[in-house]
């Protein structure tokens, strides 16, 4: 007879292998789904599943990067250049759709600059209170009005929530509140979806010096 306790081992064992492979599976199969919804771009007679009699997963990531690549190579140039121009200030005509599309362009230039401070460092910061920490992302410096009429430096925090980190709360938190970590922005991510059970190794091995406002953000 099998003692309990090993059974609930070996079951949470098993979990442990099934669970994550079982979502990540999941989660590639719903953005190959997603991709292949590029194919119908296509006319109908020239579909992967007209032409082959059935359907072939994985076409439409592929047709999405070669559209991609192409545009890419088009806007780079000159008449592509101007082609976007042109596109541009059409939409800005459009009252809903140009706000939806500049701010859209902002954020999507912000974030795949290089050099830019979008998402790049892993902050600590004290919410909702004093004495409680979260995790939080700095999406950049805060500038302008803004800045101007807030007594301390301020920069621009994005603090998600768990498990989900597409949802969550963007703060102008004061600098000299503001911790900056040595964890990578995937581990940060990580340790939010996984409400915290997911701890990265700590890199600096002194854990006995007491942690520091950051003076670099």
């Amino acid at each position: 007879m099998i003692p309990l306790s090993t059974i609930r081992r070996y079951l949470i064992a098993g979990l442990l292998v099934w669970l994550p492979l079982s979502v990540t599976l999941l989660v590639i199969k719903l953005l190959v789904d997603l991709m292949d919804n590029t194919l119908l771009l296509l006319p109908e007679a020239y579909r992967p599943d007209t032409l082959l009699g059935f359907h072939l997963p994985g076409l439409g990531v592929v047709l999405s990067i070669t559209i991609l690549f192409v545009t890419g190579i088009v806007a780079a140039n000159f008449f592509g250049r101007r082609l976007v121009e042109v596109w541009e200030r059409l939409l800005a005509r459009i009252p809903l759709v140009r706000s939806i599309y500049s701010g859209t362009k902002q954020v999507s230039e912000t974030l795949f600059a290089p050099g830019g401070q979008s998402f790049r460092k892993v902050l600590l910061i004290e919410y909702p209170r004093r004495g409680l920490w979260t995790v939080a992302f700095q999406t950049g410096v805060t500038a302008g009005e803004a800045q101007a009429k807030t007594a301390d430096e301020v920069i621009n925090v994005y603090m998600p929530t768990t498990p989900n980190p597409t949802s969550g709360f963007f703060l102008m938190v004061p600098k000299r509140d503001v911790i900056e970590l040595d964890m990578s922005v995937d581990e940060g991510l990580k340790m939010i979806i996984s409400m915290g059970v997911f701890v990265p190794t700590w890199r600096n091995k002194d854990s006995s010096k007491p942690p520091t406002l950051s003076p670099n953000l």
